[in-house]
């Protein structure tokens, strides 16, 4: 008999990967993290990116960078983007640089990618259309 309930956070799930450890901060943000790979880490993120959720978007990145080569941030679930977030993704892309660990976007919503693009950003993040295609590249 097969056990219905997903492995406990941080286990095997089965496809050499672990189950996703997940954070819900009490101001709406989520943060889902899976380890597909070994050195890889795959944050999820859903909900709004603002000055009272910025932070804990960089406090979770930032305790994955010391022990990755290469983090992956989902930002499609992410509903709004403010400057507090974007500043979050500059800090986190100048951490991971300064480790040696290389740090990728997934994101096709408009809703992300234009403030990213109205602020001259662009150009400083590798973007892909989605979390595959960044772990691929």
């Amino acid at each position: 008999m097969t056990d219905p309930r997903p492995p406990a956070a941080g286990t095997t799930d089965g496809s050499g990967g672990t189950s996703p450890d997940v954070t819900d901060t009490c101001d709406g943000l989520r943060l889902e993290t899976s380890r597909p790979a070994d050195g890889t880490v795959v944050v999820a993120v859903t909900g709004e990116l603002d000055m009272l959720t910025a932070p804990e978007l960089r406090h979770a990145v930032a305790e994955q960078i010391s022990a990755a080569s290469l983090v992956v941030l989902d930002l499609d679930g992410v509903r709004f983007l403010g400057t507090s977030g974007l500043a979050a993704l500059i800090e986190l892309r100048e951490q991971a640089h300064r480790a040696g660990v290389e740090l990728r976007l997934a994101c096709t919503e408009r809703r992300v990618l234009r403030p990213i693009g109205i602020a001259g950003l662009h150009h400083l993040f590798d973007i892909h259309d989605d979390v595959q295609a960044a772990l691929d590249s």
